[in-house]
């Protein structure tokens, strides 16, 4: 599934297309993706103008005066700007003509992103109740010591809890668990404040050089512009089971952790 740096990889990428721009119709080629796709879409958003297209943990928000359209790309969706006459392929559900002629298409060859609304001053239910964005002011050793007091549960399952932090997904978490040297077996509770400020702050330097290296390409995702992302060339131990440790050569561990694929380093990882 498309983690925090693919989703804003995707944002920026539009954003100097869409942003600005008028809409003046929407074609829904189904009624439904995930969930059925709410009447105001196609009744509010025809002749708004785009304020900005924003990104909430791995949603969109495509923001306009009457309200915000809420996309999530699924495990293989993808958003792209394309010419009026480009072929509709199979699973090119959702078309959102702008002014200058172009249009916004949604793909999702398996249906389970979404599009949604959220009205003006409303947060929608599926953004209630998330954590704090990683690469934001507020997300630091300091809140992740804090948050993590009392809890039994493995670091890794902690740090993918979209109530703590939004965004650091399975790829992400074993990176930065093996970049702070951290077992991701380890009890969320038993880690120090030191730990946790080597660990937030290796959370920020994965998802920020994922971004720059245009997110990591598994299975479906592509960017905007057709692009694949290069940071798979770059993983220590996200999907290397088996492999030599990049660090120390001893071969990597794996486990199912909170019913996630794990691998890391018994030995540097501690």
């Amino acid at each position: 599934m498309p983690e925090l740096p693919e989703v804003e990889t995707t944002r920026r990428g539009l954003a100097p297309h869409v942003e600005g721009r008028r809409i003046t119709g929407i074609v829904l080629r189904r009624a439904d993706l995930r969930w059925p796709i709410p009447p105001e879409v196609s009744a509010l958003l025809p002749g708004q103008r785009i304020r900005g297209i924003y990104r909430r943990a791995k949603y969109l928000l495509l923001d306009t005066a009457a309200g915000s359209a809420l996309l999530h790309l699924g495990m293989s969706g993808n958003l792209r700007v394309v010419p009026p006459a480009t072929p509709v392929r199979a699973h090119d559900h959702v078309d959102i003509a702008l002014d200058n002629g172009q249009l916004l298409r949604f793909h999702d060859p398996r249906r389970f992103g979404c599009l949604l609304w959220q009205a003006p001053g409303q947060t929608h239910s599926l953004l209630a109740g998330l954590g704090p964005e990683p690469l934001e002011a507020g997300f630091d050793g300091d809140y992740l010591f804090a948050r993590s007091r009392g809890r039994s549960s493995a670091v890794k399952t902690f740090l993918m809890d979209q109530a703590v932090v939004v965004g650091v997904g399975n790829i992400y978490a074993a990176e930065a668990l093996f970049m702070a040297g951290i077992s991701p077996l380890r009890a969320a509770g038993k880690i120090s404040r030191e730990r946790y400020a080597a660990l937030a702050a290796a959370s920020q330097q994965v998802l920020q050089q994922a971004i720059e290296r245009g997110g990591t390409t598994l299975r479906d995702f592509i960017a905007p512009d057709g692009a694949r992302g290069y940071f798979e060339q770059e993983l220590q131990v996200y999907g290397r089971a088996g492999a030599p440790c990049p660090r120390c050569g001893r071969a990597l561990k794996h486990a199912l952790i909170g019913q996630r694929a794990s691998v890391w380093c018994g030995h540097c990882q501690r």
